[in-house]
């Protein structure tokens, strides 16, 4: 037998015992049966890579103790791809646990927003939580939201225009509709969904690419000065360190 600890996208730690033969998709199917999850083949996982310490996604067609190092078996587990279109999703719990990365991806600063999209992204977050704004419930100010993160840094600004937008413009919507307006809004962002990756061009001047469901990107001085398309990329193939992208 072999436990492995994962961390959920609402932070708790949950322990799963698989068989010692058991493989990176066993976990997946585990972990989705304990969270009722049907539309399972968006998420992974992530664990720190034994060889380079660094964080790397768990191939679902491996054994996990080939992957996961020694008595440590701790995975994260995460949404690995990001629908283009939200609304396509079937159900109400995936929505939710894209929801919930979202918020994680904002928190940490991964997926940068304006003020405007921090207090639009937060009112839909507060509404699916809390439903309607009730005085008699919430208060007259904006004390009930501060137990909420927001955004990396939340200024009292924010949490008044948040708190503004859930009083007067959300009224009625079920947790279910403020989630999926959450996600069709977050989708509209320029780094919804993209995976980045420190890389050097072929002038050896650092820069980022972004792998997202549109394509591959390139980023420098955090401005995307390029973009290839899925359906323009003939081969991807690589020697040592050096990527080779055929159009």
């Amino acid at each position: 037998m072999v436990k492995v600890d994962v961390t959920l996208l609402d932070g708790k730690a949950v322990q799963f015992d698989l068989d010692g033969k058991s493989i990176g998709d066993d976990l997946l199917v585990q972990v989705a049966e304990y969270l009722q999850l049907a539309e399972k083949d968006y998420f992974g996982f992530l664990h720190v890579d034994k060889r380079d310490k660094t964080l790397t996604w768990l191939h679902m067609d491996r054994k996990l103790t080939k992957q996961l190092s020694g008595s440590d078996h701790n995975c994260i587990f995460q949404v690995k791809f990001y629908p283009p279109e939200p609304a396509q999703l079937q159900e109400d719990l995936t929505r939710y646990q894209m929801c919930l990365q979202i918020q994680n991806d904002i928190k940490n600063g991964k997926l940068p927003c304006s003020f405007v999209t921090h207090a639009l992204l937060g009112a839909y977050l507060v509404q699916s939580e809390l439903g309607d704004f009730d005085t008699a419930e919430h208060g007259a100010n904006i004390d009930y939201l501060r137990d909420f993160d927001f955004a990396p840094v939340q200024s009292d600004d924010l949490l008044e225009k948040i708190m503004e937008i859930h009083r007067t413009t959300l009224r009625g919507q079920t947790p279910a509709e403020a989630e999926l307006h959450y996600l069709e809004n977050a989708k509209k962002l320029a780094m919804y969904g993209v995976s980045l990756h420190h890389a050097k061009d072929s002038e050896n001047v650092d820069i980022m690419l972004g792998v997202c469901s549109s394509g591959i990107l390139v980023y420098r001085d955090r401005l995307r000065i390029n973009r290839f398309a899925w359906p323009k990329i003939i081969k991807i193939s690589y020697k040592r360190n050096g990527f080779y992208i055929k159009l």
